[in-house]
């Protein structure tokens, strides 16, 4: 019995006369027509596939996935189902090789109900408090100046590249972990390889992930092992020392790997956004008038931090440029959602992108337009603006550290519209069927006085 209820109507007995009727989707999903196979080839673009099987402007459109029954969801409605924790869980829901590689055995992603609640509740305190981001902003300023002097000194790093340095630099000092500058740049390439390699199972960037992985798993692990021992000072406040004397629901510290690998799913989050910076260059690069504005911007406030303009370009990069197109649960009670039922067992989807792009929930929802988040302070609560997760952050599993992502997202766009930089027009096509995915040059910056900046041999490589 298929675990997907269709909206009550008679059902065209033909093919024939189920495509004659347009108000209809499609009624259902033979068994061997499962759609797994077209999310690896078609990737950030799945969704608009499944949904033109859909009536137009349709909440919920039937698919399978992994030879199961599923229901993709998006818009407001699909968000509320979707973080309906009463009726969906995530344990299991997640591919082991993306849970495993990317967030790691038994982290909060994979919890459910008061499990889920008690750990999360010091990723809450840990992250996503205003005296936590305040923290961060004078790490953020302090390393994107250095990486914007780097490139005025005739420094050739992509912007991706940058920002794995700098973001990474600063989230492990705000994290309170020791080491050396370099050292941490070092580790946050580790990281952000981690994030680029989790969703490529069939490649070698996979298996460099998992190796990644493993040598940051022993790395924590011992972090958290010195600071319980008394060999490494954890300053209270810093995420290092939350992870270190973390205790479960039973009153037990957790144990020490387990520990190291919530304290790294404290700072990967931000070596994420390096990500979210190689788009930025592309629109950047695009809209020359953004640049100018938010230059400006910055020349008036004397600081690379919370510009608001810059903030705004942020919020549009995360809408237009998700991490991944799509997040799945699995529905413990049955779900209705638009006329359609998923049954308690299948799998409920999440359209990222279809939610963040949705027609009905955004005004010229397919225009990149920063301007639509000038002046808006409470960006959580619209409904249909789930970059990093939706519902409530402290109930819910929306992200914790999503306010130091957009900071940081923020200070990287100021940085890359100084007007002594420019963003090279080259290698900035997306490769869309690859998750995750970025612009793939990264964002080519160099000093705007430098020969590649303006007119360039044709033979010097960009």
């Amino acid at each position: 019995m298929s675990t997907i209820d269709e909206p009550s109507t008679a059902v065209p007995s033909t093919r024939a006369e189920r495509s004659a009727d347009p108000t209809l989707g499609v009624v259902s999903r033979p068994a061997w027509r499962d759609d797994s196979a077209s999310l690896l080839i078609r990737g950030y673009r799945f969704g608009e596939r499944i949904w033109s099987r859909a009536p137009r402007g349709a909440r919920s459109a039937p698919l399978r996935l992994l030879f199961s029954d599923a229901l993709l969801v998006r818009g407001a409605e699909g968000v509320a189902a979707f973080y309906d924790d009463e009726r969906v869980a995530r344990h299991g829901a997640m591919p082991p090789f993306i849970q495993e590689t990317l967030f790691g055995h038994d982290s909060v992603h994979s919890l459910d109900g008061d499990e889920h609640r008690h750990r999360k509740a010091t990723f809450v305190s840990a992250l996503y408090e205003d005296e936590q981001v305040a923290r961060l902003r004078p790490h953020l300023e302090r390393e994107w100046r250095h990486e914007v002097d780097a490139w005025i000194a005739g420094g050739e790093r992509s912007a991706y590249d940058a920002a794995v340095g700098a973001l990474g630099r600063a989230i492990m000092r705000w994290a309170g972990l020791p080491g050396t500058g370099g050292a941490k740049t070092r580790w946050a390439r580790r990281q952000a390889q981690i994030v680029d390699g989790f969703g490529v199972p069939y490649s070698p960037e996979y298996v460099l992930a998992f190796a990644n992985r493993r040598w940051s798993d022993r790395h924590a692990e011992r972090l958290i092992r010195a600071v319980r021992a008394g060999r490494l000072d954890a300053q209270p406040g810093t995420a290092l020392n939350a992870w270190a004397w973390h205790r479960d629901r039973d009153g037990q510290l957790l144990p020490a790997r387990l520990a190291g690998i919530e304290l790294q799913n404290s700072f990967r989050p931000m070596i994420a956004v390096a990500r979210f910076t190689a788009f930025a260059a592309k629109r950047l690069q695009e809209h020359p008038e953004w640049r100018e504005r938010i230059a400006a911007e910055v020349a008036e406030r004397g600081s690379l931090v919370d510009g608001p303009l810059a903030t705004a370009f942020a919020q549009e990069i995360r809408r237009t440029s998700p991490f991944v197109p799509m997040l799945p649960a699995f529905a413990t009670q049955d779900i209705e959602v638009d006329g359609r039922t998923i049954r308690a067992g299948g799998r409920i989807v999440l359209d990222i992108l279809g939610t963040d792009t949705d027609e009905r929930s955004w005004d010229r929802a397919d225009e990149f337009d920063p301007e639509r988040f000038v002046d808006v302070d409470d960006y959580e609560a619209i409904a249909a603006f789930v970059p990093h997760g939706g519902a409530d952050v402290a109930t819910g599993h929306r992200c914790p550290g999503e306010k130091l992502a957009i900071a940081g997202l923020a200070a990287s766009i100021s940085a890359m519209s100084d007007p002594r930089l420019v963003i090279l027009p080259v290698g900035l096509d997306v490769n869309e069927r690859r998750m995750p995915t970025k612009p793939r040059s990264g964002g080519r910056v160099r000093a705007s006085g430098s020969p590649a900046g303006g007119a360039r041999c044709p033979f010097h490589r960009a």
